[in-house]
């Protein structure tokens, strides 16, 4: 019995542990996976071009109720050289911008400051606010004057890395101060920020009657995927899309920038008929989408 038993152990331990090798094989071997079903491509938010009254949800403001700029919402640029041979240096001064009545008040003056005869502000959403699909609003009205150049403008928002113009930028609205009752609306493009690659197309539109420093204007710029429609008090004066504009960067988010420049080369500079202060008001910013 003993020897029985002695040549029996062996081959059963062998048998366990064949049995416990085949074991923790089994325990480590992955389960079969069960790959979920894909997922169908979700449209992006306002990409469909829509008539401008179906823009009813307002999804951004500004109205400008408070007793100063909303620094959530809004950021100064400051400097004293600026481009285009512009004169003003820029402030977060009162004397440059206020808010009054639910108004912002972007004013340019005749001072020194800093080597530069004229001041004004310059303030952008970049940062606090990147804009894509939808219709947005800017209701001002504008200042005029030889050398006087307001401007209602968008940059795109990947600037810091990508430069000028292949970023984009979109002019909703700028206006020579010695023709002010005429609104120009211009986009800036290129593939490169070689002299040759910078492109720019656009358009303007003139009031029947008056000037835009006379009332409030409402400049609308809505953007649809390969979309850009421009609009003044509700009515459409402009489009672009890729056919037009190569290449085109204005799928991409953008921030808005307002201001008020004095000189360069847009207008020339200002001259002895041109009165100081000048000041454009905004009565409002708004961005809207459809349901």
């Amino acid at each position: 019995m003993i020897r029985t038993s002695l040549f029996i152990r062996p081959r059963l331990l062998a048998a366990v542990a064949v049995a416990a090798v085949a074991g923790l094989l089994s325990c480590t071997q992955e389960p079969e996976k069960v790959l979920p079903a894909p997922k169908t491509a979700e449209p992006i938010v306002n990409e469909e071009a829509r008539d401008y009254a179906q823009y009813t949800e307002l999804a951004w403001s500004d109205e400008f109720t408070g007793g100063q700029l909303d620094d959530t919402k809004w950021t100064y640029e400051i400097k004293d050289q600026w481009f285009n041979n512009e004169l003003q240096a820029t402030t977060n001064s009162p004397k440059n911008l206020f808010l009054a009545g639910g108004v912002l008040n972007i004013q340019a003056q005749k001072e020194n400051l800093n080597g530069k005869n004229y001041t004004s502000a310059r303030i952008i959403t970049r940062g606090k606010k990147d804009f894509g699909f939808g219709r947005l609003d800017v209701r001002a009205k504008l200042p005029k004057g030889k050398g006087i150049w307001p401007a209602i403008w968008m940059l795109g928002s990947n600037d810091q890395t990508v430069p000028w113009p292949v970023c984009g930028e979109i002019d909703i609205m700028e206006l020579r101060g010695s023709t002010p009752n005429v609104n120009i609306s211009t986009v800036h493009y290129g593939a490169t920020t070689a002299p040759a690659d910078k492109r720019q197309m656009g358009t303007t539109k003139a009031l029947a009657s008056g000037d835009f420093s006379e009332a409030y204007h409402t400049f609308t710029l809505i953007r649809s995927k390969d979309l850009l429609r421009f609009f003044l008090d509700g009515t459409e004066y402009y489009r672009l899309t890729p056919t037009q504009v190569t290449p085109y960067p204005f799928n991409n988010p953008f921030y808005l920038i307002l201001n008020v420049a004095v000189g360069g080369n847009f207008d020339g500079n200002p001259d002895a008929t041109t009165t100081f202060p000048q000041r454009m008001e905004v009565e409002y910013v708004k961005f809207w989408n459809y349901k």
